[in-house]
């Protein structure tokens, strides 16, 4: 029996086999090309899994999905943003396999719940800070997935004073604000020349004004988000992770600072907000439970 861990991120791919212990192991990595993104992940797929008989899969993927359908609906891969049924299309390289399939927030909740900053905790909100924003939610030991499998998406919270368009059609997003693009676009708009999330990041630990302000406003956007997700949900412990969030103090700073001016509830007067314990390979570790589940 072996089984294979699929993450669908918003600007790679990543597939693994899956140890006995439920980790992943031999990852390989690639962008998502621009055009024929299905072949890009299906010769990644072929490539992990080789000659071995897959008999299930766990797939993670960036929203918004529909789980009942088996449809992935990536906002920033524009070839997928409709919709692509990415359960079918796996179905058919691997016949023979079980296929569970989530919105990469779930995934990334199951992974630190497992091996991360929630371990044995039974109620909390994980979010991911990358290239979109995504979430999941864990209560009472058992994972949220919502009607169609969006439960936790918190990236589309509105942030009151901010009227950036999202992706998604809307105005004010969260993800439209705080996202490593979304900071990066606001940080060029006022003269800044860098290339990424990365550089930013580097650029406000050196100092750089414009840096400091994108990180500060991004930060402070994501304390509204997760404070506000906090109170909705009643949990004490919010753990963030994704590469955007691994921008240090630049981002949390502001960010702790805004969640605390917001989270003023009694019931919230002891919200922890924490940084992932987990790799870059957090949703495909997550992907790997939900493959071994």
């Amino acid at each position: 029996m072996v089984a294979l861990a699929v993450d669908i991120g918003g600007t790679k791919f990543a597939a693994a086999l899956v140890d006995s212990e439920d980790r992943p192991v031999g990852a390989q990595r690639i962008a998502v090309p621009p055009a024929q993104v299905w072949a890009a992940c299906r010769d990644l797929l072929l490539s992990v899994a080789g000659d071995s008989e897959v008999t299930s899969i766990g797939i993670g993927s960036a929203g918004p999905v529909d789980v009942t359908a088996g449809v992935a609906g990536p906002l920033n891969i524009a070839e997928w943003a409709a919709g692509f049924p990415i359960v079918e299309s796996i179905r058919k390289l691997f016949p023979a396999a079980e296929i569970r399939f989530a919105i990469d927030g779930v995934a990334l909740a199951l992974a630190e719940q497992r091996w991360g900053a929630a371990r044995g905790v039974p109620d909390f909100l994980a979010v991911t800070v990358s290239t979109g924003i995504g979430g999941g939610v864990m209560s009472d030991g058992r994972v949220v997935t919502g009607r169609t499998g969006n439960g936790g998406h918190v990236g589309h919270i509105v942030v009151p004073g901010n009227e950036e368009p999202c992706a998604c059609g809307g105005f004010g997003c969260v993800e439209a604000v705080a996202s490593g693009p979304s900071a990066v676009r606001w940080a060029r708009r006022r003269g800044w020349s860098g290339g990424d999330g990365i550089e930013l990041a580097r650029a406000a630990h050196a100092g750089d004004e414009i840096a400091v302000a994108a990180l500060a406003r991004a930060g402070t956007a994501l304390g509204v988000a997760v404070s506000s997700a906090a109170a909705l949900l009643d949990t004490d412990l919010v753990v963030i992770g994704g590469g955007f969030a691994q921008s240090g103090a630049p981002l949390w700073e502001p960010l702790r600072a805004s969640a605390a001016r917001h989270a003023r509830l009694s019931f919230l007067r002891g919200l922890r907000i924490v940084p992932s314990e987990l790799t870059d390979q957090a949703t495909l570790a997550g992907a790997a439970l939900l493959a071994t589940r």
